[in-house]
């Protein structure tokens, strides 16, 4: 008997016995007629620093494996597309060079570099959530320092130099956009360019911008003016706001809303702005205690929970999309964890079980709101000509996938509706609000949705603290299936699955790894599928047991 129940518990194997034997398990139930709303890929935007990273070789394979993921377009937004320089990528800094000005001050404009950006996602079928800023340096009132030379340990503060200020001449800063917007109708089409999102800046009221606030909506004014005359149907929006839960925060989107509903035009003279979309955006706050890392969930979902209610209170802005324009674990992408050991968590599967569990509680908090969610910006991308899992919040290193994205791979295989699904083992929304996941137990859990001819349960087990904890065996119950014989899929994301950096750390750890071992590392970073059989359902209804590590996540795929 104890070697039949060890043999149970293998990953090949656990399907083809009876959950009963586990007194202790988790239980999730999932209804497949029980439909919530569509399953809105809010997960299918990605954004980064570095816009020069883009056209890169590590950067054009990266943006191609999430177009292929996604059965949807992926927008992608990136800062910097108005920077002046030379192009060359560096951490926080990017440049385009797109306006200079000659000896007499009359404008020069260079679209070259921005082209190789937005040639490369277009071309995969991808979209720009495209930033307005930063400015020029021919066009700042204070361009002196302009180039930052910032690396990891260095302060934040060390990256705002002369483009973070206003521009000295309004009208030059709205033609160069209308330009801008000119030159991409011309390049990709009107109807291509129509769906975009635009949108003008970066966290105003952060290090970002060096003005005053009235100052920051006279840009977006002018800003808007400029994209409006080259294309009526273009879609812009604002403000994204850094920590969105703070007063400070709250009062400056009010205060933009406000502006954008009956406000003084600044560029018009006329009542209000454009505005058709709310941005803003959303971050945890991990921290090292104990020599662990402990990951925390509120902060980042307060801040969603806070954007969905300023928008829903006004009745100009209920109905407009909301995007989270970076929405991630914590702050500081190109922070690594030898400078920031709290950042330990983004090599693992840690950051892919807390991505799984915090787009679940995203979608909640549009539910119980009533939000028009639209997109949530994960601000994590590649860092090229970088050390091997150098602890940089990215979905890939040196043109290896890490594990956490093959949890958007999951997300690309979830379509159609959302169903109900209800566990004992899932903390409560309001918990996490307040505390994140801290108690006794793991977070286990799921998301699920059913289209016409499929569908698909996401399960996590997930917690706070970096701590190795129980293996635990998860009870998937789905009822009301809507056919008589599917294809069971079980993929999965763990120590030994879908798991390049476990694989690397085996190998010793390589900074310059042989060939065969790169060949190697990014066949161990895709999704794995551990197994897949014919199933007769009977009653409509199927167990599907899953041995589930700490920091785990799997996908249930039904076909038929």
């Amino acid at each position: 008997m104890q070697k039949l129940l060890k043999y149970s518990l293998s990953a090949a194997m656990l399907y083809f016995f009876a959950p009963s034997i586990y007194a202790q398990s988790a239980k999730i139930q999932v209804d497949l007629t029980k439909e919530i709303a569509p399953m809105k890929p809010v997960w299918a935007w990605f954004g980064y620093d570095e816009p020069n990273y883009t056209y890169m070789k590590d950067g054009k394979k990266l943006l191609s494996e999430i177009a292929a993921l996604s059965p949807v377009p992926v927008y992608v937004r990136t800062h910097s597309l108005l920077v002046t320089g030379d192009g060359v990528a560096a951490l926080k800094w990017g440049s385009t060079n797109a306006y200079t000005e000659d000896s007499k001050g009359n404008p020069i404009y260079n679209w070259k570099i921005i082209d190789s950006i937005f040639d490369t996602y277009v071309s995969r079928g991808m979209k720009p959530l495209a930033q307005i800023g930063f400015m020029p340096e021919a066009l700042s009132t204070n361009p002196t320092p302009y180039r930052h030379y910032w690396k990891p340990g260095d302060p934040y503060t060390d990256i705002i130099t002369g483009w973070a200020y206003p521009p000295k001449d309004y009208d030059k800063w709205r033609n160069l956009v209308y330009e801008w917007v000119k030159h991409s109708v011309e390049r990709y089409g009107q109807k291509e360019v129509e769906s975009w999102y635009w949108e003008v800046w970066n966290e105003p009221n952060g290090h970002y911008w060096k003005g005053t606030r009235e100052e920051f909506f006279k840009m977006y004014d002018y800003a808007a003016d400029g994209l409006k005359k080259a294309l009526p149907t273009a879609k812009i929006g604002g403000i994204n706001i850094a920590g969105t839960r703070g007063k400070g925060a709250q009062e400056w989107t009010n205060d933009f809303i406000k502006h954008c509903i009956n406000g003084v035009n600044y560029a018009t003279g006329k009542k209000g702005a454009p505005m058709e979309a709310i941005l803003f955006h959303a971050k945890g706050w991990p921290k090292l205690v104990d020599g662990a890392v402990r990951m925390d969930m509120a902060p980042q979902l307060n801040d969603i929970e806070t954007g969905f209610k300023l928008t829903m209170s006004y009745p100009e802005t209920r109905e407009l999309p909301i995007i989270i324009g970076e929405s991630d674990p914590e702050g500081c992408a190109a922070c690594g964890m030898a400078t920031n050991p709290e950042n330990a968590y983004r090599n693992g599967t840690m950051y892919s079980s807390y991505t799984a569990a915090s787009f679940a509680r995203k979608y909640i908090l549009a539910d119980q709101t009533k939000a028009n969610f639209l997109g949530a910006v994960s601000w994590s991308f590649e860092f090229e000509n970088q050390p091997w899992f150098y602890g940089f919040r990215d979905l890939a290193t040196n043109g290896v996938d890490k594990p956490v994205l093959n949890v958007f791979r999951m997300f690309g295989m979830m379509s159609g509706k959302r169903v109900n699904v209800t566990s004992n083992r899932m903390y409560a929304i309001e918990e996490i609000l307040k505390s994140s996941v801290r108690g006794s137990q793991s977070d286990i859990g799921a998301l699920a949705s059913k289209d016409l001819k499929s569908a698909a349960v996401m399960v996590w087990n997930y917690h706070d603290v970096d701590k190795t904890g129980p293996t635990e065996i998860v009870n998937v119950f789905i009822e009301n299936i809507p056919a008589r014989k599917v294809t069971l899929s079980i993929y999965l994301i763990d120590k030994d699955n879908s798991n390049s950096y476990e694989v690397w750390k085996n190998m010793g750890s390589p900074q310059n790894p042989t060939k065969q071992q790169i060949d190697v590392l990014e066949k161990s970073g895709k999704l794995k599928c551990i197994s897949t059989r014919k199933i007769k359902v009977t009653a409509a209804k199927t167990e599907v047991p899953l041995k589930m590590e700490r920091q785990a996540v799997a996908l249930i795929k039904l076909d038929w």
